[in-house]
């Protein structure tokens, strides 16, 4: 199994920033290879979406159209970790943000959380206007 340990949501006013982590561990994490990690959010009353995506071995991101320019992603490879950097921060940021981990995971499934085996626990995102 893996486990996805999330930390760094708080509550912040609009324009401000957040640095959002996701530890991977667990005997079956393999980071070799498809290996990726990405970061999806649930509003208040709405669906989760795709928020960002990192290819574990090439360092590759994507990211959702609403957050280009403005958020992050990263990973510490020694750490197992990945970042979200989230800057400039709106009222529509608020959310629950969870980690998200696939072993497997091919470029065009990225964005979609149905194809990611594993997720962290969630953590709130509050942008207060």
């Amino acid at each position: 199994q893996v486990q996805l340990v999330e930390s760094g949501g708080g509550l912040v006013q609009a324009g401000g920033s957040l640095r959002l982590s996701c530890t991977a561990s667990g005997r079956s994490l393999r980071t070799a290879g498809s290996y990726a990690m990405g970061w999806f959010r649930q509003p208040p009353g709405k669906e989760r979406e795709f928020v960002s995506a990192i290819r574990w071995s090439s360092g590759h991101s994507f990211y959702a159209d609403s957050v280009k320019g403005r958020f992050t992603i990263s990973r510490d490879k020694s750490q197992n970790t990945v970042y979200l950097q989230m800057n400039s921060l709106k009222s529509e940021d608020t959310a629950v943000y969870y980690c998200a981990a696939d072993p497997t995971i091919i470029q065009s499934s990225l964005f979609d959380g149905r194809n990611y085996d594993y997720w962290g626990q969630g953590t709130q995102v509050t942008v207060s206007s």
